[in-house]
C-alpha cells in the first residue's frame, strides 16, 4: 500500500483531508504541529475509527531534518503546513517566511533527495491578489497585496524551480477561499457564524464589499485527491474554485436570515486590511481542473452554510465568539 504524509494534517483542510483518505483505505502518515502537551489539532476530534489508523508524527515543517524523516518511505505528500492568517503576517512577517517559504522548501529538498512520486503544494488564491479580469485562471498575475500572499508566491514559485530544474513531479494546488466545519475564527465564515450563534445582536465585522469565490471543504478535498491521481496535472499550477462569486455584505444577511433576524452590523475598524492589502474580487476560474481531472464542485453555498451552522452550533466550545482574532 502506498504511504500518504499530509503536512498540516491537524488544520482545517488537513484534518478532512487526512480523514477521508483513511476512509478511502489509503495509508496516512499525520505531520502535526509539536506541542508539549501532545494534542493533535482538530485529529484530536475526529471518530477513534479513522484515528487509530493513522499514523502520526509530531515536528515542525520549519526543521528540515525532521521533515525529511516524515517523509522517508512516502509515496505522496500532501504540503498544507503553513501560516494562513493576513492580518498576523502585517505583524510577524519574518514567522511567515520561515514557515512558508523554508517551510515548502525542506518538503521540495526531502522530495527530490528522496525520490517522492508526488508532492502537492498548496497555493492559495491570495496570490492572484485583486481580480485584474475575472474569472480568474492560472495565467492570472501574482501581486503580493499582504505579506502573507508574498510568502505563497515565493512558495510556490520555488516549487515550479523544482520541477523545472529537477523534474520533481510537483503539483501546486491553488484552493480559492475554503469554508466548512473545524474552521478557525480568524477566516470570515466563523466568525460571522459563531457571532451569531452567541445571541449578540451585534455583529462585528471588516469590509463588506468584497467578493470571493467559496467552496465547501469536502469539495476542495476531492480536488486535492483528483489532482494526485492525475499525472497530466504535473508541472502545473490549478485552481480549485466554484466559479462563482458573491460578496461579504451578501452572505452575511444569507446567514443573519437563517440564525438571528434581529443582528446589526457593526464596521470595526480594527478588522480592516490595510486599502492598498485588500483584495476586492476573488472569483475563479475551474475550467483546467474539470478538463484534468472531471472534478466540479458538489455542495452549493446554501447547502455548504447549513451544514457549517449546524457543525457550529454543536460545537461553540471551540470558539471564543466576538473576539477578533488576527
Amino acid at each position: 500500500m502506498k504511504k500518504t504524509l499530509i503536512t498540516g494534517a491537524d488544520g482545517f483542510i488537513g484534518s478532512h483531508l487526512t480523514e477521508e483518505l483513511v476512509r478511502q483505505g489509503k495509508s496516512v502518515r499525520a505531520f502535526v504541529y509539536y506541542n508539549s502537551f501532545g494534542r493533535c489539532g482538530w485529529l484530536d476530534t475526529i471518530p477513534d475509527d479513522i484515528k487509530k489508523e493513522i499514523e502520526f508524527f509530531a515536528g515542525d515543517i520549519r526543521d528540515p531534518n525532521g521533515v525529511r524523516a516524515a517523509m522517508c518511505d512516502v509515496d505522496v505528500v500532501y504540503h498544507l503546513a503553513a501560516l494562513i492568517a493576513i492580518p498576523f503576517s502585517y505583524h510577524s512577517p519574518d514567522s511567515y517566511v520561515d514557515t512558508n517559504i523554508k517551510g515548502t522548501l525542506n518538503v521540495l529538498q526531502g522530495a527530490k533527495d528522496l525520490g517522492t512520486r508526488r508532492v502537492l503544494i498548496t497555493s492559495t488564491s491570495e496570490v492572484y491578489g485583486t481580480a485584474q479580469y475575472v474569472p480568474i485562471n492560472e495565467s492570472h498575475p501574482f501581486q503580493g497585496q499582504s505579506p502573507y500572499s508574498a510568502t505563497k508566491i515565493g512558495a510556490d514559485r520555488l516549487a515550479e524551480s523544482f520541477y523545472r530544474s529537477f523534474e520533481l513531479p510537483v503539483v501546486i494546488v491553488r484552493p480559492f477561499n475554503t469554508y466548512g466545519p473545524r474552521q478557525s475564527a480568524r477566516a470570515v465564515i466563523p466568525t460571522i457564524i459563531t457571532q451569531l450563534l452567541s445571541g449578540k445582536n451585534e455583529l462585528h465585522l471588516g469590509a463588506l464589499s468584497p467578493t470571493r469565490d467559496f467552496n465547501y471543504v469536502t469539495d476542495t478535498v476531492n480536488g486535492f485527491i483528483s489532482l494526485s491521481e492525475t499525472d497530466a496535472a504535473i508541472g502545473q499550477e490549478i485552481n480549485i474554485a466554484s466559479g462563482k462569486e458573491i460578496s461579504i455584505g451578501d452572505m452575511v444577511q444569507m446567514l443573519i436570515s437563517q440564525i438571528n433576524p434581529s443582528a446589526k452590523i457593526i464596521c470595526d475598524e480594527e478588522r480592516l486590511r490595510p486599502e492598498k492589502s485588500e483584495v476586492n474580487r476573488l472569483l475563479g476560474c475551474n475550467e483546467k481542473i474539470m478538463k484534468l481531472t472531471g472534478w466540479e464542485p458538489q455542495v452549493s453555498l446554501e447547502q455548504g452554510l447549513a451544514m457549517t451552522i449546524e457543525w457550529m452550533r454543536h460545537n461553540m466550545d471551540s470558539y471564543v465568539p466576538g473576539k477578533y482574532m488576527i
